[in-house]
């Protein structure tokens, strides 16, 4: 029995996303060995930061770089840092803030993630309205105490909001910074340096999502001034960073994992994905009730496929959703999302072998819900 057996704690074969809930990703081998190896020694964690930071930032591209605890800490650490600056006083009064403390963020793109603004002591700006935001109204809304300007990067929600190219712009102008939280936008993988080269300040990923490094993780890039900034604030020194600890067990592992994604050859991974989804497709070809098709990009905006199979109406006695919920309840357990009439299998969160189960499984739950 493995330790989730043990403890009575349900596993899923994960065909749908890198999903928080569900663990974010898989840790290659490697990784897991870094990890162990850096359990077994005693480090001056400020000292690994720094080099690991540095290590990473010549890996991607940029001029420096800083692990953090999960994408939302780099948020909070970020907004800090653009908030009180190294101002003592201001840092004591965190997550408490005056004066200077606006971060503004279009409407139309803000997601439930951006509360971690306000614990770092930020005052959200929101401007234009949930269907559209305009450069007008993003340039109506720095004002004197605009601190930095953030945006969520989704592909698919870019066309009803100003576009990152027009944020470094007007960004450059109005003399702000500018923060970019890609969390799930790897692949592709030149995000890692092609937000920062065209001038944003800090952007900013999970650790555990496309790079599979420690859940726990994330990792912030951009210029040197600001991450060592950001680097004062964090853990292991005191103040409003101390609670977002990353060990020297996740700095050694999400440094590994960042090496092994830029060393990877991202062509073949991603047509490992597409014969994936051929698979599926093939398998569904002819399957009463249902067809299969490729579907691009990811659910994030990324560039890689999944498999749409949609459910045709009046075929089956449950509709996706319900379908996807008793998916959950076979053995083993399947995770798809659920869109509309169609069960989408996304191939990224998927190891060897598991592409033919989540194939089965959902024959044997569609068949059995057959009308």
């Amino acid at each position: 029995m493995n330790i989730y057996e043990k403890l009575g704690v349900k596993q899923f074969i994960n065909a749908s996303a890198t999903l928080t809930m569900y663990g974010g990703s898989i840790m290659p081998d490697e990784v897991v060995a870094a990890m162990a190896e850096a359990a077994g020694s005693y480090v001056d964690l400020l000292e690994l930061h720094k080099k690991a930071g540095d290590y990473i930032a010549k890996l991607t591209r940029n001029e420096a770089a800083f692990i953090s605890d999960g994408a939302a800490a780099g948020i909070v650490l970020a907004t800090a840092a653009a908030v009180a600056g190294d101002d003592p006083q201001k840092r004591a009064m965190l997550p408490l803030s005056e004066g200077k403390n606006e971060i503004v963020v279009s409407q139309a793109g803000r997601v439930g993630y951006d509360y971690a603004i306000k614990v770092g002591g930020g005052k959200i700006v929101p401007y234009g309205d949930a269907d559209k935001s305009t450069e007008a109204q993003l340039e109506a809304a720095i004002t004197p105490n605009t601190a930095a300007v953030f945006m969520f990067y989704f592909e698919g929600r870019m066309g009803n909001q100003p576009s990152f190219e027009t944020l470094v712009k007007i960004a450059k102008k109005r003399g702000v910074r500018l923060f970019v939280d890609a969390a799930a936008q790897l692949p592709a993988k030149e995000n890692l340096w092609r937000f920062t080269q065209a001038g944003a300040d800090i952007v900013i990923f999970s650790g555990g999502k496309g790079l599979c490094g420690p859940q726990a993780s994330g990792l912030m890039v951009g210029k040197r001034e600001l991450i060592d900034l950001i680097a004062t604030i964090a853990s292991p020194n005191p103040g409003l960073g101390r609670p977002f600890k990353v060990g020297k067990e996740e700095i050694v592992g999400l440094m590994t994992a960042v090496r092994l994604y830029v060393e990877a050859d991202e062509g073949a991974v991603v047509a490992g994905y597409e014969k994936q989804v051929e698979y599926i497709i093939g398998e569904f070809s002819g399957f009463a009730g249902a067809g299969a098709s490729r579907s691009f990009p990811s659910e994030a905006g990324q560039p890689m496929p999944r498999a749409r199979i949609e459910l045709l109406p009046g075929a089956f006695g449950v509709n996706a959703a319900e379908a996807a919920a008793q998916l959950k309840l076979c053995s083993p357990a399947v995770l798809v999302a659920a869109q509309g009439e169609a069960l989408l299998i996304n191939p990224q969160t998927l190891n060897g072998g598991e592409i033919e189960i989540v194939a089965d499984k959902i024959k044997e739950v569609l068949n059995a819900n057959r009308k």
